[in-house]
């Protein structure tokens, strides 16, 4: 199968060289029908269910013929490119989806797409000082951009660990590469990081802390669809969402399986594909599709940390879960 993602550079460059404009990205071998939008589609693990299910034919088992994925930055363009699309349905990044509708944009949750941030961490260069989160008091950390979920990651560690963020200096450093960059330089004593170039280069530097193992799961991205949409078309998203549903399950059943595909898709090596698609299957990354009031609640208190939003959400106003399959709503705890 040839490979529907970026390169590796693609991948190690994330928030520093996203594209700006959504491009279709099809498989070979099957009929062009219809694409759906997915937030750092071919940069970040969160699109592997959506891979796995086109490649096995899931969505076409459960009702509908997604061949193309269209690729984003995330964030508002994605939500975007949804909007524009003749099947307006898309995973985007929970601040995203906020955003959307405080926008007064016609869009609702239909789905949890992830709920781990198992795939981010700090590191520090191997002899440095700083040997865990209380040692970045009074040092400099670089994160990828202000407001961003990195600095929200950042901020949300130090507040799990009672460190006093104000101690804590965040320097923006335009994207992961270029903070790994900083820290060589010295300019900075720690740099956020995230899978899998914390994998590729794990021997070069040492790790402060995994978001993962300092964090309670929390919802991280969602499926979304226009209201009038999920009005006429409510067994299309359904369709949508149970396809990806087999895709998670195939991931969870065969890890194996699912990093052989990665590693075509990233251009890995196959050590690397296997240890990023275990690190995410352990910390259960991707959700079936069900609600978790706390795992929604998590992320908006990490939001609230950097000013993104000031009130609680009322989520019962954003999320419509009757397009969930039965096998998924009985799991919802919303």
């Amino acid at each position: 199968m040839k490979s529907f993602c970026k390169n590796l550079q693609a991948v190690v460059s994330l928030s520093a060289a996203l594209v700006a404009v959504a491009v279709p990205v099809a498989l070979p071998g099957l009929a062009h029908a219809e694409e759906i939008s997915v937030t750092q589609w071919g940069t970040s693990l969160y699109g592997l269910p959506y891979a796995i299910a086109i490649e096995q034919g899931y969505f076409k088992k459960a009702g509908v013929d997604i061949t193309g994925i269209l690729t984003s930055g995330g964030g508002g363009t994605t939500v975007r490119n949804i909007l524009a699309s003749k099947l307006p349905y898309g995973e985007v990044a929970v601040s995203a989806a906020l955003a959307a509708q405080r926008q007064g944009l016609d869009v609702v949750i239909v789905n949890t797409g992830t709920r781990s941030v198992a795939e981010a961490s700090a590191v520090t260069m191997p002899n440095s000082p700083v040997k865990s989160i209380a040692d970045l008091a009074g040092k400099k950390v670089a994160i990828t951009s202000p407001k961003g979920v990195s600095e929200m990651l950042l901020l949300m560690a130090l507040k799990a660990k009672g460190v006093d963020a104000a101690q804590v200096q965040r320097v923006a450093s335009g994207g992961y590469i270029n903070g790994l960059t900083m820290l060589e330089q010295g300019s900075v004593a720690a740099a956020v990081l995230i899978e899998p170039l914390s994998i590729v280069r794990k021997d070069k530097y040492r790790t402060v802390y995994s978001a993962g193992e300092v964090l309670q799961p929390m919802t991280t991205s969602v499926g979304i669809t226009t209201r009038a949409y999920a009005k006429a078309h409510p067994e299309t998203i359904r369709a949508i969402i149970e396809g990806r549903q087999q895709g998670v399950r195939a991931v969870y059943r065969d890890p194996a399986a699912a990093a052989k595909l990665l590693e075509s898709s990233f251009k890995l090596s196959p050590e690397v594909a296997r240890e990023a698609v275990d690190n995410m299957v352990r910390a259960r990354m991707w959700s079936e599709g069900d609600f978790d009031q706390a795992e929604l609640d998590r992320m908006t208190d990490g939001l609230k940390l950097i000013g993104e939003i000031k009130d609680n959400v009322e989520w019962d106003k954003l999320i419509d879960s009757s397009m969930l399959p039965p096998s998924i709503k009985i799991k919802s705890k919303l």
